[in-house]
């Protein structure tokens, strides 16, 4: 038998393996500090790996654009007019640099989806239409990584990243719009000076950022395939936005007016590719200096 006095050591030692109240509120702060820690660290690594995947897409998006002016003389149009010569209406830059990012298939099925019908809208023969190329996407939007279902109750690939088409369509001062049929050498403000490619997540409602082709605000591709960094709203009563012209700034999917201007899910700015063939990510704070930087030939400078 145990005496008195052990007994009493006995409930001693119990009671100090015991937490106090405080002690296990400290121990749970601890912890759920340590959580929080954990998870900014890992959101700021994920962020930063979206980043260089982003990067990567673009470089590979202006070495294409390169290899196909190597090929043709000239960069892709931006977008095909509706009376294209080449049988192809409304047939968008991407497309025409398939080749160049590891999709000749894809390209070829194009090619004779046109032939068989000029109607893009008609899948099949456009299954490209509603298909999703990873290259053109960002990882920050799951929506440009897979096929999406749009407001209007079918399935199209959106792209993360639209091609400079100046300040505006109606200037075509840049090197990807409507028709365009721009070389290298006509970029006489430099190509380390100018625009190639930037970023913009498709429209809120997926009806504008198709990568295959479309018609964007007039036909013309503005904010389907190709942006200006100075666009106006002109489709009205569509969406509840101000004229403009808007301006690059932060912007939500959500948001129907961030329709009209670049920019991106990376905080603090985007991504843009340089007809140079660099990238560059630009904060927001670069608004001022982007007009310059969308025009191929204006004779202005700019410092970055």
């Amino acid at each position: 038998m145990i005496d008195a006095s052990k007994a009493e050591s006995l409930k001693v030692d119990v009671r100090r393996l015991a937490f106090t109240l405080v002690e296990t509120l400290v121990s749970i702060s601890i912890l759920s500090l340590l959580a929080a820690l954990t998870l900014a660290a890992v959101q700021k690594v994920r962020a930063a790996a979206a980043r260089t995947v982003c990067q990567n897409n673009l470089r590979q998006l202006a070495f294409a654009l390169h290899q196909y002016h190597g090929a043709n003389g000239v960069l892709p149009k931006g977008i095909s007019g509706k009376d294209s010569a080449d049988g192809t209406p409304f047939l968008g830059w991407h497309v025409r640099v398939l080749p160049y990012v590891e999709q000749p298939g894809m390209y070829d099925q194009a090619v004779a989806a046109y032939k068989q019908d000029k109607n893009f809208l008609n899948s099949p023969p456009h299954v490209g239409l509603e298909q999703a190329v990873k290259v053109f996407g960002c990882p920050t939007d799951p929506r440009t990584l897979s096929p999406q279902f749009t407001r209007h109750k079918t399935t199209r690939g959106t792209t993360a990243y639209l091609g400079n088409e100046g300040v505006s369509s109606f200037r075509m001062e840049g090197v990807l719009f409507l028709d365009s049929a721009v070389k290298l050498t006509d970029i006489t403000d430099g190509t380390a000076n100018t625009l190639l490619v930037g970023e913009r997540p498709p429209s809120a409602d997926l009806v504008l950022g198709w990568w295959y082709a479309g018609w964007g605000q007039d036909q013309d591709g503005e904010a389907e395939m190709v942006m200006g960094s100075r666009v106006k709203n002109r489709l009205g009563s569509r969406y509840s936005c101000a004229v403009g012209p808007h301006h690059f700034g932060p912007g939500k999917l959500t948001d129907d007016c961030a329709t009209f201007h670049y920019w991106s899910l990376h905080p603090g700015g985007a991504h843009f590719a340089y007809a140079d063939g660099s990238v560059k990510f630009l904060a927001y704070s670069a608004d001022a200096i982007l007009p310059a930087l969308s025009t191929r030939a204006a004779g202005d400078t700019v410092a970055e």
